[in-house]
């Protein structure tokens, strides 16, 4: 797979994107110094290229009555394709799944899971071990989160 070659502006848009997705256009064209259209131009070539995947807005989860976040690592009892495929059917199934990871090391997936509470966790547990066959669920409940981040460390720096 190629990945496109970032310039040090491609490089300003996307970090001044990831801080803020609503910065209007002209905004963003005065901080990389070019003019709106210029800059329009890259921001349209960025997402044709699959650079920048998608804009969203960052909902707070406990705001939203989802306060428990819970990191669960699977582990499969077969490694066969059709148990993946099965696998992955299932997630897609299961809309407290925030994220899901292939690992390597002791489990085989990792899970970050947003819930309201003990028993809506629970809930999600059942359906996810009904679904389909897994060895092992080891589930870790976050205390505390210290930070977090969507904006990737590019360098805006000239090289």
């Amino acid at each position: 797979m190629t990945y496109p070659t970032l310039d040090l502006i491609d490089r300003k848009i996307v970090a001044a994107l990831m801080d803020d997705a609503t910065t209007p256009i002209a905004q963003i064209a005065d901080k990389v110094g070019l003019s709106q259209t210029p800059c329009w131009k890259r921001i349209q070539k960025l997402e044709a290229s699959g650079v920048i995947r998608k804009r969203v807005a960052l909902a707070d989860p406990a705001m939203l009555g989802l306060a428990l976040t819970v990191f669960v690592g699977i582990e499969a009892p077969d490694h066969t394709a059709e148990w993946r495929e099965a696998f992955a059917r299932a997630l897609d199934r299961l809309p407290q799944v925030m994220e899901a990871w292939r690992m390597a090391g002791d489990v085989d997936y990792l899970l970050r899971v947003a819930v309201a509470d003990m028993a809506d966790y629970d809930a999600f547990y059942r359906a996810l071990t009904d679904a389909v066959p897994i060895k092992n669920v080891t589930s870790q409940f976050a205390m505390e989160r210290l930070r977090h981040t969507t904006a990737y460390p590019i360098n805006t720096r000239d090289r």
